[in-house]
C-alpha cells in the first residue's frame, strides 16, 4: 500500500484534477485506490457525485468517533474509494491548535486500519493551503505529488512546498517521505510559457518530473459538474488518456522502487 498526498500550496493548479482522475485511472486499471477528501471546500468529493455531509470525513476518524472503514463510501466505480469531505473540516485548524500532537492525527488515525484496508493506493487530496490538514496529509503520507501549472510563478510555488517536504522528512525521520514526483498540468503544446516550465522543472528537478503531462482541457473542467471522473465523462478524450498514461507511470515507478525478493542461497 502506498499513501500519496497531492499537494501545492497555490490554488487552481489542478490539483484535486489530477487527485480525483489519477484516482480514476488506477482504479480503472484494477488497482483498488481510496481518496481521501482532506479540502473543506469538497471538490474531490463532488467530482466523484457525492456531497459534502456532516459527520462523513476522516475528521470523525482523527477525533476518535468513528473508524476508518465507517468513513469510507463506495463510488459507482469499481476499485474507487472514496471519505468525503464535510464542512465541518473547514475548523479543523481551530480546534485542533492547543493539541501537542495536532500535527500526528491523521497519522495515528490512519495506521491502525491500514492492515485490514484491502487498497493498494490512498490518495489524500489536500487543500490549497499551509495550514494544519496539509500538514497532517505530508507527515501521514509516504511521498507527495505535486501538481504544477505551467504558469510564471510556477517555480517559486514549487520551491516553497518543496521546502516544506524535507523540512517535515527531516523532523519525522520517515525514510520514504519525499517527492513522489511532479506532475505538469494545464500544459498548452502551442505555448512558449508551458515549454519554458517543463524545461525549468527538468533543470531543478530532472529525476522527480513525469514525463505523463496533463493538457489543458475544456473536458477536463466539465467533468467535476457531471460528477464523474473524466476516464467516465470523456473516456476517449486526450485529458482521459493522459490520466492513464500517469497512472500507468506512477505504477511502474513503484515497481522499480519494490525491493527485490530475497533469493534462498543454493543448498550446499
Amino acid at each position: 500500500m502506498k499513501i500519496i498526498a497531492l499537494a501545492n500550496q497555490k490554488g487552481g493548479v489542478g490539483k484535486t484534477t489530477t487527485a480525483v482522475n489519477l484516482a480514476a485511472a488506477l482504479a480503472e486499471s484494477g488497482h483498488a485506490t481510496l481518496v481521501v477528501d482532506l479540502d473543506p471546500q469538497a471538490n474531490a468529493s463532488s467530482a466523484l457525485g457525492v456531497h459534502a455531509t456532516e459527520g462523513a470525513s476522516i475528521y470523525r476518524v482523527m477525533s476518535g468517533e468513528r473508524t476508518l472503514q465507517q468513513q469510507i463510501v463506495q463510488t459507482p466505480w469499481a476499485n474507487l474509494l472514496l471519505i468525503p469531505s464535510e464542512p465541518d473540516l473547514a475548523a479543523f485548524d481551530l480546534e485542533v491548535a492547543g493539541y501537542e500532537q495536532r500535527n500526528l492525527m491523521l497519522r495515528n488515525a490512519l495506521e491502525p486500519h491500514l492492515s485490514g484496508l484491502n487498497v493498494e493506493y490512498i490518495l489524500l487530496d489536500c487543500p490549497p493551503s499551509l495550514g494544519t490538514l496539509m500538514i497532517n496529509a505530508l507527515v501521514a503520507a509516504d511521498s507527495v505529488l505535486i501538481p504544477l501549472q505551467c504558469e510564471y510563478f510556477a517555480l517559486e510555488g514549487l520551491g516553497r512546498i518543496t521546502g516544506v517536504i524535507e523540512r517535515i522528512k527531516g523532523e519525522t525521520g520517515h525514510p520514504a517521505q519525499g517527492i513522489e514526483g511532479i506532475v505538469l498540468t494545464m500544459f498548452d503544446i502551442r505555448l512558449n510559457l508551458s515549454q519554458q516550465v517543463r524545461a525549468d522543472v527538468i533543470a531543478h528537478f530532472p529525476e522527480k518530473l513525469f514525463e505523463s503531462i496533463i493538457p489543458r482541457s475544456i473536458r477536463l473542467g466539465e467533468a467535476p459538474s457531471h460528477g464523474k471522473p473524466i476516464t467516465v465523462y470523456d473516456s476517449a478524450g486526450a485529458g482521459a488518456t493522459s490520466y492513464r498514461l500517469l497512472a500507468t507511470e506512477l505504477v511502474k515507478r513503484q515497481s522499480a522502487a519494490a525491493p527485490a525478493p530475497a533469493v534462498a542461497a543454493p543448498a550446499a
